[in-house]
């Protein structure tokens, strides 16, 4: 099974663009309605943090997530892609670099929801097809407009932003830092493993 990623054009556009954003400190928040938004504690190797899911905007990429976290698919996963002031990429991946299988269908690409791929909110991975989103997600380590939504085109999707983290920053950016080489063909790959424990609802 093709795994959900960001394609490589993407990341090498992030290199040479993002540099402007090392010093970025700031978060912004995804929208005003949150009342009722689930939110979602992930338990790491490196500390914990919290997610707040955007039921309003991101119904179908939020009600996904939340079918993989009831069924504890995202345990003994990790983040198997990390890029400082670029994003942090988990969600599929053992440690040994395969594909955890019993994914779900992929789902329609609903980044045209009018949320932005700012620093600390969270997005759908996929591949070079807008509508292949399964399990991998990432968080933005930095403000990412390069990753938006400009129109229904197969470049122009963008990634799909159904979430914020509202809690636990400092582990975010923490992994963001670490290490990195290549491993079972992938590149950006912590040199020691940052597993995903455990994952719940609030």
């Amino acid at each position: 099974m093709k795994q959900a990623l960001l394609p490589m054009a993407v990341v090498v556009a992030a290199i040479l663009s993002l540099v402007l954003y090392s010093n970025f400190k700031g978060e912004k928040p995804m929208n005003e309605a949150t009342a009722g938004n689930p939110s979602v504690v992930i338990e790491t190797t490196m500390g914990n943090f919290t997610i707040e899911l955007d039921m309003q905007n991101a119904p179908n990429s939020s009600e996904n997530f939340l079918a993989y976290v009831d069924d504890g698919y995202f345990v003994d996963t990790t983040f198997h892609r990390v890029i400082p002031n670029f994003m942090i990429q988990g969600g599929g991946i053992t440690a040994d670099m395969q594909d955890k299988p019993s994914k779900r269908e992929p789902i329609e690409n609903e980044a045209n929801n009018g949320l932005q791929n700012d620093r600390g909110t969270l997005a759908m991975a996929r591949t070079s097809d807008p509508h292949s989103a399964t399990s991998q997600f990432f968080i933005n380590h930095a403000d990412n407009a390069f990753l938006n939504f400009s129109s229904e085109t197969m470049q122009g999707w963008g990634y799909a932003v159904f979430g914020k983290v509202t809690d636990g920053m400092d582990i975010v950016d923490a992994i963001a830092q670490v290490a990195t080489g290549n491993k079972g063909g992938h590149q950006n790959v912590p040199v020691e493993t940052i597993t995903i424990t455990g994952v719940s609802r609030q």
